[in-house]
């Protein structure tokens, strides 16, 4: 009698809990913006080919970030990125591209042959920043794995980092 209650309610507790997560109207306030950029692309490695394309045609480099929509550090960095003053910066210096990487960190990841492409053998988390010239050389490559706090970061740090690596 007692196993079939205990079993009752953990299931219970299971719907509940996952239809929290999923909820995203009831997340406490944050300092920063949210947005959710990581389209699964069918073809991720052609959409990173297309904006070095247009990169070179405008003079301009690449914002490669490799986020997920499950990560709020994530959803925060593409928030940032569209917001007036970090999207003007970027639509003025770089050609913008996400790339959806899924959850490197267990195991589960997806397009890290973008990140090897450019240099990047390993992605401990997300999301990640590549900002790369128009002929693919990474410029960023001691700081590019190191924005998995990009919700703390103040809108002035990401500003002042994205315009010191724009050339």
């Amino acid at each position: 009698m007692i196993r079939p209650i205990l079993a009752g309610l953990a299931a219970a507790l299971l719907v509940t809990g996952c239809a929290t997560i999923a909820d995203t109207s009831s997340h406490a306030a944050h300092d920063y913006p949210e947005a959710r950029s990581y389209v699964v692309s069918s073809d991720a490695m052609g959409d990173v080919d297309a904006a070095l394309a247009r990169a070179t045609e405008v003079d301009k480099r690449v914002l490669l970030v490799m986020g997920a929509n499950w990560c709020h550090d994530s959803r925060a960095l593409a928030g940032w990125l569209e917001s007036e003053r970090i999207g003007a910066l970027v639509d003025e210096q770089y050609e913008l591209v996400f790339v959806n990487i899924g959850m490197p960190q267990q195991g589960d990841g997806h397009n890290l042959d973008i990140a090897q492409r450019f240099g990047l053998d390993n992605l401990p988390g997300t999301p990640n920043v590549l900002v790369l010239t128009a002929d693919g050389t990474l410029v960023n490559a001691e700081t590019a794995t190191t924005w998995r706090n990009a919700a703390s970061r103040s809108e002035e740090a990401i500003y002042d980092e994205l315009a010191s690596l724009a050339g």
